[in-house]
């Protein structure tokens, strides 16, 4: 695993880097079976994790406001308060991986989880604990990743001197002065495109960065979203090929 002040990997000549293998992370286990909380609890201290167990969905909040958990597991059905509950109140405050837990497993109910703001959506039937690892590791290091360009847009966007400008508390953008209707999907490329102009994103990098669950989307979603985005900062007076298409490759944001 890659020390956490190492250079970041380069996939392949000028592109971003990929991200960083993820460290150690505080995790808060939102789970009332008390065997399965302390399986989860077990393999996440293997992987070097600082796990917290929570079984009643009405401390969730508290406990989550309280140490910044960098990741929640979190049951769907729970004491107190339930899972789908707790995700929209946990998403309105920050944009913390949340992964899913539930012996529900119908595609009704997994679309209904990664509406409200899950990132991952995990049945219990059959349970795997490797593969609840699995999806731990990749929602932490897209959450990394995502972190890194944020940092980076917000140095970039402070002084105010661009013509884009992008708040991220607020979730808005606009364009000289002129709001930007966007989608969460379509705000979050923008901000990673435009934090490193002339940067080159392949479409698996984005698709890693936008916090979205890969075996559901293709890369063809972040071409459909490009073209959505340019559309909007034609309109805002952007121009057309303010997003570059490098043939083959991805996109790069041009300043």
């Amino acid at each position: 695993m890659a020390e956490a002040d190492s250079p970041l990997p380069m996939n392949g000549p000028g592109l971003a880097p990929m991200p960083m293998e993820p460290g150690p992370a505080r995790v808060l286990v939102v789970e009332d079976e008390p065997k399965l909380a302390a399986l989860l609890a077990d393999y996440l201290r293997a992987a070097g994790h600082e796990p917290d167990c929570i079984a009643d969905g009405a401390e969730v909040i508290a406990a989550w406001t309280a140490r910044r958990h960098d990741l929640v597991l979190l049951d769907v059905m729970l004491p107190g308060v339930d899972g789908l509950t707790l995700c929209r109140e946990l998403r309105a405050r920050s944009s913390v991986p949340i992964l899913m837990l539930t012996a529900r497993a119908d595609e009704s109910d997994r679309l209904m989880g990664l509406e409200t703001g899950a990132d991952d959506y995990i049945a219990k039937n059959p349970f795997s604990p490797r593969e609840v690892m699995a999806r731990v590791k990749a929602a932490l290091r897209r959450s990394r990743a995502h972190e890194a360009a944020t940092a980076a847009a917000v140095a970039a966007f402070a002084s105010g001197s661009e013509p884009l400008r992008i708040d991220e508390a607020g979730w808005t953008a606009s364009w000289q002065g002129q709001a930007l209707d966007l989608t969460p999907i379509e705000f979050r490329l923008l901000h990673i495109l435009a934090a490193q102009p002339g940067r080159v994103y392949a479409r698996t990098q984005l698709l890693d960065l936008l916090h979205v669950d890969g075996r559901e989307v293709t890369e063809r979603a972040v071409d459909s979203h490009v073209k959505n985005l340019r559309r909007k900062l034609e309109k805002a007076g952007a121009g057309a090929d303010r997003i570059r298409s490098i043939y083959g490759v991805g996109y790069r944001f041009e300043r």
